[in-house]
């Protein structure tokens, strides 16, 4: 990835009482299953947030919440004191790329593109400032070059870096992003810890769910969740091997041993 000549975001004014998001006393449940329960935790702008916990734990779910994407049985969630309905155009969504239909017939900067269409709307067509921005966000990441090829010849770090730029491209203050990380290799993942920093230092504030223990230090906050809110606060508090264990369950599997030991021989 690349640093470019990007424009500043342009960021609404708000208020300044208001975190940038808020969740309180959330319960969602699916076929009458709680999925969480009582989550309570607020983002200030500008932070960079992770959530860590066990497969079933409610990560996406809670993402899914925020964004309005599904029912919830109790509490609320806000974007800078707004509901999602009132806010949409400040949060951009960064799914599971396991959740994209990659047989779609579209390019890498169709996809980005889309980030625009908030902002067009289904019928006006994209202006030169549309294109524009779609360029710089590709540049951003480092995918200017694959512009023009169709998703699903990607690797699973660039389809990363994809959509991404579509989130950069959307140019919101607030993105919300389901394990950003996965199937990237080491070099994609500093990048993009890089591009996240710098977006933070421009007043962004990220939430995002993360599975790899080996780099919870680079985040501002952390929010440990096994369905309940077991831990929320700054990384360097909260990361301890008592809170991981009880947010595990005792259950950390093999995998997760084996790669933080690598980590730790490196």
């Amino acid at each position: 990835m690349t640093t470019t000549r990007t424009q500043p975001r342009v960021v609404p004014p708000v208020a300044t009482a208001s975190p940038a998001i808020a969740v309180h006393n959330l319960t969602v449940s699916y076929l009458e299953r709680p999925v969480l329960r009582s989550v309570t935790m607020e983002v200030e702008r500008g932070q960079l947030v992770g959530i860590i916990g066990p497969n079933g734990a409610g990560k996406s779910t809670l993402l899914k919440a925020v964004l309005g994407l599904i029912d919830i049985d109790s509490g609320m969630a806000r974007i800078y004191g707004e509901p999602i309905s009132q806010a949409r155009n400040r949060v951009a969504y960064v799914p599971q790329t396991s959740a994209v239909d990659w047989d779609f017939p579209v390019t890498v900067r169709d996809v980005v593109l889309m980030g625009r269409y908030g902002r067009l709307g289904w019928v006006r067509r994209p202006s030169r400032a549309d294109r524009t921005a779609t360029s710089e966000s590709l540049e951003r990441v480092g995918m200017t070059d694959f512009a023009d090829r169709h998703i699903r010849q990607l690797s699973g770090g660039q389809q990363q870096r994809v959509f991404l730029a579509r989130a950069l491209c959307q140019q919101a203050d607030v993105m919300l992003l389901d394990e950003p990380f996965a199937g990237v290799d080491a070099a994609t993942e500093r990048a993009i810890f890089d591009l996240f920093h710098k977006l933070t230092a421009e007043r962004c504030t990220l939430l995002v769910v993360n599975h790899d223990l080996g780099v919870l230090e680079k985040f501002d906050r952390l929010l440990l969740l096994n369905q309940r809110v077991i831990a929320y606060g700054p990384a360097h508090e909260v990361a301890t091997e008592a809170n991981i264990q009880r947010t595990y369950g005792g259950r950390l599997s093999l995998l997760d041993r084996a790669e933080n030991a690598l980590r730790e021989a490196t």
